[in-house]
């Protein structure tokens, strides 16, 4: 099978589904606006072939590379697991009638207010939403919804532009800051606990699901600098506080006929535990969330991934062994790194329940921690039990200092 993935290294863990394609048979051919000698040595050794151009962007120019690549090897899938190029994706599956989300299917999972439509019809509680171009249409929305609410971009990912926006006076500092957004979603504030619901499908089947917590909501964490932002990978799924939004997520994605490969959704449970849907893509979880998943499982999800995709199973063992959290570090200071403190004594007294650790080397400049999760540097923790799991990472999220200047 001669599977076509769009951008195969680029973000950073599309090389690694790209080597789980080659991993599972497939003979992959890369798309992207990387030249060969530019992708990563994991990307460039899984692909058979691949096509440079020079916009992904350019719709017209990349169906024409296509349709003269169609002319000398046939394409038998398209693949695509980056939310910007997915209604590429599916234009080039509707140009050579080949499997997968359309349009029409994919629209969904890239426009939130449609996304939010298509669940009030399924009878799903969603928050109260509604979307615009104009300040005028958030002004109308705020007034008919009431305070306090969320702003984000309708096609956005993660949590990039978003805002909580609790008065008028609030509203007026953020319109400005979203004035470069075509079209806004303006929607209800869901006070509560935020989960994930991720899933690798397979003709429409749940193979595999996990359920993260957030600590602090990613709202919260893009708010405060000092925050260490936790992502755990829960072990046990049976529990009662997780039995509804585990239903929610398996209707969420029947509603949106989502049938093959990974999807991410995130929800919420209230404090009187009722719960409420966040929004959903189809696509993996970002911020290192599937190496997570790994750990918590001892798998490989990229390949179960690429499996599911291709053979429509998966094979691994994705049994869950351990709760895994993610803490994500950000220096003290601005410019560059100058040095770690606690590192050594965590390590010490913890060293055996860190499963990954990636700092960023003295010397390194900091990153702007505002536009990735990831931040200075990354620590995992894991533990089968979830108390012991929390602890762990409550002590990395505290006593380690990263120091910049």
């Amino acid at each position: 099978m001669n599977v076509l993935m769009i951008s195969p290294g680029f973000p950073a863990e599309m090389a690694f589904f790209t080597r789980g394609l080659s991993a599972v048979g497939a003979s992959v051919i890369g798309l992207g606006d990387q030249p060969s000698a530019a992708l990563p040595t994991t990307a460039r050794k899984a692909l058979s072939h691949h096509v440079y151009v020079a916009s992904l962007a350019d719709e017209a120019a990349v169906l024409q590379t296509v349709r003269d690549l169609n002319q000398h090897v046939r394409i038998d899938q398209v693949e695509c697991l980056w939310e910007p190029y997915m209604m590429l994706a599916a234009r080039l599956r509707e140009e050579f009638e080949l499997p997968g989300l359309n349009r029409s299917q994919t629209e969904p999972f890239r426009d939130k207010e449609l996304m939010k439509t298509v669940l009030d019809r399924a009878g799903l509680r969603t928050p109260q939403h509604d979307s615009t171009e104009t300040v005028a249409g958030v002004w109308a929305a705020a007034e008919r919804i009431g305070f306090p609410l969320i702003v984000k971009p309708i096609d956005g990912a993660g949590s990039a532009d978003t805002y909580r926006v609790d008065s008028v006076a609030d509203l007026n500092d953020v319109l400005p800051m979203i004035g470069h957004v075509r079209r806004v979603s303006v929607e209800e504030f869901i006070d509560g606990e935020e989960f994930t619901f991720d899933t690798v499908c397979a003709n429409g089947e749940i193979l595999f699901e996990n359920i993260c917590w957030y600590r602090p909501r990613p709202l919260q964490a893009r708010s405060h600098e000092w925050i260490s932002p936790m992502t755990i990978a829960l072990r046990d799924l049976s529990v009662p506080d997780l039995r509804d939004g585990r239903t929610l997520g398996a209707a969420v994605i029947e509603a949106l006929g989502f049938r093959d490969g990974f999807t991410h959704m995130e929800w919420y449970r209230k404090s009187d535990g009722e719960i409420v849907f966040g929004e959903i893509g189809a696509r993996p979880p970002g911020g290192r969330t599937v190496d997570l998943m790994n750990y918590a499982t001892d798998a490989d999800l990229f390949t179960a991934w690429a499996e599911a995709v291709v053979h429509g199973r998966v094979s691994q063992d994705l049994d869950r062994r351990y709760n895994a959290a993610s803490i994500f570090k950000r220096a003290v200071g601005s410019g560059y790194i100058t040095g770690h403190e606690g590192l050594d004594r965590l390590l010490t007294e913890c060293g055996g329940s860190v499963a990954a650790l990636d700092l960023l080397p003295v010397g390194a400049h900091r990153r702007d921690w505002r536009a990735t999760l990831i931040s200075d540097g990354m620590v995992i923790v894991r533990d089968y039990e979830l108390s012991k799991t929390v602890q762990i990472a409550d002590r990395f999220a505290s006593e380690l200092t990263m120091h910049a200047s």
